[in-house]
């Protein structure tokens, strides 16, 4: 799916109240959940980045979660909304930015990705995000990601999904957990891993669910 094509869909996407169902869906419901349980694992963030941050159904359970936020979504819309659901937060930091080209010198605590890396163009351009968001993630950091499976995004007209973009972070990263969730619609399966950067001090124990 090319890039156009991909900015249409998130475009028409977000002009419903519940983009993806994710306020009304028990499949997105259960998938915050285990991401929010991963994310709590080794504590309070100093410093987290969310990377794509839909209508920021998620963005409310993160934020209180570190001191400070980072949100990074190349649509402006989905800012705009996610921005106006969690105002109440004060310590959040929007950027409207595609992933690849976001560059900052801080060193996030806490990174989570999630139904973000698929709409990219191919696995090159994955890559590519990916070693941006391992470089920006503190020694000892937590990365959360979460996707719909290979096979799934593929019939979606994706280049990948899951397992492909898995095996490119554990290129760098450290696999501590792995989730599945999945319901018996053909549409829900996904998996979610909780990576460690190497270095730092801190242990990262499997939470458990």
């Amino acid at each position: 799916m090319t890039l156009d094509a991909n900015h249409q869909l998130l475009e028409r996407e977000l002009a419903v109240d519940d983009p993806w169902r994710l306020d009304n869906s028990s499949f997105e419901q259960e998938r915050y959940v285990q991401m929010l349980q991963m994310s709590r694992c080794s504590g309070e963030a100093a410093s987290a980045l969310e990377v794509g941050c839909a209508a920021g159904a998620f963005t409310e359970m993160l934020a209180p979660l570190c001191e400070r936020l980072t949100v990074v979504d190349v649509m402006p819309q989905a800012i705009e909304r996610a921005r106006l659901r969690t105002r109440k937060w004060s310590h959040t930091n929007w950027v409207t930015c595609d992933i690849q080209r976001f560059s900052t010198t801080e060193q996030f605590d806490l990174i989570v990705v999630a139904e973000v890396l698929y709409y990219l163009k191919d696995v090159v351009e994955m890559h590519a995000a990916i070693r941006n968001l391992v470089s920006m993630l503190a020694p000892g950091g937590t990365l959360i990601f979460g996707s719909a499976r290979d096979e799934l995004c593929q019939r979606w007209g994706h280049a990948a999904g899951a397992e492909t973009v898995i095996a490119l972070f554990v290129e760098s990263l450290s696999e501590i957990e792995r989730r599945h969730c999945s319901t018996g619609s053909a549409n829900e399966d996904c998996l979610i891993v909780r990576f460690r950067k190497p270095g730092g001090s801190s242990e990262q124990p499997n939470c458990g669910h």
